[in-house]
């Protein structure tokens, strides 16, 4: 059963104005290990992943119907498979299959979330 679906899209330029002025930005978006994969990339490729994590958390909050005020960026994490394909999880929300895609390109990072039971 279909739970809830959500997308979003966000300025690749916003992103790295943002990442440029401060670090407050990732640390708030991004749980420790995110944190640690996006310090090993390179400043273009950090810009995508940080912008590519925030559109999917962003679009979790819209699939589960609460919007990203009553979450926190913290208590979503995004991992990789080992074949890289990216894979969302939760808290609170362990019965719950994320399916997430994430896409980029030049100028816009997007991303959707199918939440299934």
């Amino acid at each position: 059963m279909i739970l809830g679906i959500g997308v979003d899209i966000v300025e690749l330029a916003r992103i790295k104005r943002l990442l440029e002025k401060n670090n407050r930005f990732s640390e708030r978006i991004l749980t420790k290990a995110e944190q640690e994969k996006a310090m090993g990339l390179s400043a273009h490729r950090r810009t995508e992943y940080v912008a590519g994590r925030f559109a999917a958390k962003e679009a979790f909050a819209k699939a589960n119907g609460t919007g990203i005020g009553k979450l926190s960026f913290q208590q979503i994490e995004i991992i990789n498979h080992a074949n890289g394909a990216p894979k969302m999880q939760a808290e609170g929300m362990e019965d719950v299959h994320i399916h997430l895609s994430i896409s980029h390109s030049r100028e816009y990072a997007i991303a959707q979330v199918l939440l299934e039971k």
